[in-house]
Order: C-alpha cells, then sequence, then structure tokens
C-alpha cells in the first residue's frame, strides 16, 4: 500500500552531505587542476578518477586524468560525473524552489486519527490532498514530483495523476482522503473530483485491503516469534482497514469515521486487548470480507474512462494562469 513518501520521487542522484566519493568514483573537477609550477593541467570540467579517498571532506582526494596526470582535490571542487551530467533535469528541488508548486494546490483534507473517529489528546493533525502543476513545467525538462512534502505542518500533496492512479487502485490512503468529512480546501476542480468519486469504487477494494492485512500480520507473526512485540498502532490500523474495507463493499462508501469501534480499537493500540483476541477479530472480519465479496454490487473495475476525461479536462485547465 503506498504511502506519502520518501522523498521527491525522482531519479536524481543524490549528494549527501557526509558522502565520501569511493575509489573508482569518475568526478568532475569544477576548478582547473593545477601542476606543482601552478599553471593549469586540465581545465575545470575535465574528467578524472578518484585513485586515493580520504576519511572525511577537509581533506583532498587523490584524482588520475585520462593522460594519467594525478592531483590532490578538495571534495568542494569535485562532482560526481553522472550528477554534474544530470544538471537541474528532474531535480524536483529546483522546481519547488523557483515554481512554488504548494500555491498549485487544489485540494486538501484532513485525514488520520481525527478523520477516524480515534483522536486522542497526542494525535497529530495529518493532512493530505492534490496539486495540479502548471503545463508548462509537466511539458518540460524538469518534469514535476510526484508528491510535495512539507514534515513541519504533517502535509503531503499527490499530483494530480498520481492521485487518481493510486484511487483507482483502490489505494486505503487516496480513497479516504475523496471520503474524509473533513475538507479544508476544494477548488471547483477538485469539487468536481468529490462529485464523481463513486467511479474509483470497486471490487478491487477487497484485494488491496485485504491482501495488504492478511501480508502485514504475517509479519507481525514473525515479528512476535523472533522478537517478541510488535507495533501496536500498526495493529489497530490494519484491523480498521478491514473494518473499513468490509463497508465498501457492502454499501459503495469509504466510512472514514470508525468510531463506533474506536474503545475497541484503541484497547489494541494500549496493548490492552490480548493477542489471541485480535487474532480471532482478525479472521472473523477476513470471512465477512469473503461474504461481501460475492454480495457486493461494485464493478469489477472502477471506472477508468471517468477518470481519464476528468484527467483530461484538468490538464487543459492548467493551461490558464488561474488555478482551476
Amino acid at each position: 500500500m503506498e504511502k506519502p513518501r520518501d522523498k521527491h520521487m525522482t531519479s536524481r542522484v543524490h549528494n549527501s552531505p557526509n558522502l565520501i566519493y569511493s575509489i573508482g568514483t569518475q568526478v568532475v573537477v569544477l576548478k582547473p587542476a593545477q601542476g606543482s609550477n601552478g599553471e593549469a593541467v586540465h581545465p575545470a570540467g575535465a574528467v578524472g578518477v578518484v585513485i586515493r579517498a580520504p576519511r572525511d571532506r577537509q581533506h583532498s582526494y587523490r584524482v588520475r586524468f585520462v593522460d594519467g596526470f594525478e592531483a590532490a582535490i578538495h571534495h568542494d571542487n569535485l562532482m560526481l560525473l553522472a550528477e554534474y551530467k544530470q544538471g537541474d533535469i528532474n531535480d524536483s528541488q529546483h522546481n519547488l524552489s523557483t515554481h512554488g508548486l504548494f500555491d498549485r494546490v487544489i485540494f486538501r483534507c484532513v485525514i488520520g486519527s481525527r478523520a477516524f473517529g480515534l483522536a486522542t489528546e497526542d494525535s497529530d493533525t495529518d493532512r493530505r490532498g492534490i496539486y495540479l502543476p502548471p503545463a508548462e513545467l509537466h511539458w518540460s525538462l524538469y518534469g514535476v514530483p510526484d508528491q510535495l512534502e512539507n514534515d513541519a505542518n504533517q502535509e503531503a500533496y499527490w499530483e494530480l495523476q498520481k492521485f487518481l492512479v493510486m484511487a483507482l487502485k483502490g489505494n486505503p490512503n487516496v480513497l479516504e482522503c475523496l471520503y474524509t468529512p473533513l475538507v479544508e480546501l476544494a477548488t471547483p476542480l477538485a469539487q468536481e473530483l468529490l462529485a464523481m468519486r463513486e467511479a474509483f469504487l470497486s471490487r478491487l477494494v477487497y484485494q488491496t485491503y485485504n491482501g495488504y492485512v492478511m501480508s502485514q500480520f504475517k509479519r507481525m507473526q514473525a515479528d512476535l516469534r523472533n522478537q517478541g512485540r510488535i507495533k501496536p498502532k500498526h495493529v489497530m490500523h490494519l484491523i480498521r482497514l478491514l473494518l473499513s474495507g468490509i463497508q465498501v463493499l457492502r454499501n459503495g462508501f469509504v466510512p472514514v469515521d470508525v468510531g463506533s469501534h474506536r474503545e475497541r480499537l484503541l484497547a489494541i493500540k494500549r496493548e490492552e486487548l490480548p493477542w489471541e483476541e485480535i487474532e480471532a477479530w482478525r479472521k472473523e472480519l477476513h470471512k465477512e470480507f469473503d461474504r461481501v465479496l460475492e454480495e457486493s454490487d461494485l464493478p469489477g473495475r472502477p471506472n477508468y474512462e471517468r477518470a481519464n476525461e476528468f484527467l483530461l479536462r484538468a490538464r487543459r485547465a492548467a493551461t490558464e494562469e488561474e488555478l482551476p
């Protein structure tokens, strides 16, 4: 099940602040490489190979060039060849800083414990949503990130197409965005999306919700055997997913608020419910999930055509200066 990630969704070569280039790494010199007489032997932009690496960034590398010439060069005067060639292309940080993508948010809502009816005094407020990039940037060499994140405010925004694709796959995080009652911002375009949210519901929810819970419980059972402990909050939310998924198939609606089960779910989080009782509840819910799958009136697949038509309208609207 896909979650807000891990950072900016690009294939960019990352240069960590603590990275030391290893022996054999191809690098580009950012200043002329000088000989013992102080004269430039190779110009800025020349490619060499690291033949000796320092223990930290305070000391120099030994770099060998194609003609065999060697020079001691400080880390600040080197760049990875792959990074040098890539430049600003696919640099999501560049996009964020120069194009104000957070200003392109068309939908913002609250999900998580506050929307689920499971909030306690120490619960965070988790905000999720959608942004529509300007067409010019979307068509450019730079592209756009699949997701924007603001960790300080517990916010994450998916690019519209990414959001739609995940919704069509029955991703619980995304479907909950479409059905949460806690909506803080919805432009006219986003209101159109909310009005067609049932187009994303299908019996695929069974495979997505049920399959994910089964795989996670199998992993947790191994953790319990090997480490003697599991994360109770994670267990609580897995049971919540089963409860929610069953109602999706039964009623054609995503019940974000599971407050009617609040006390029993929070008892799991507080580790007050024995593991055997949790397992029995889970197995009972899996059986119920199987039953409602056979009885569900939902289609076997979501309405891809309707979702695609909406995306095309949104892309056309993105050519306008005003946010739709």
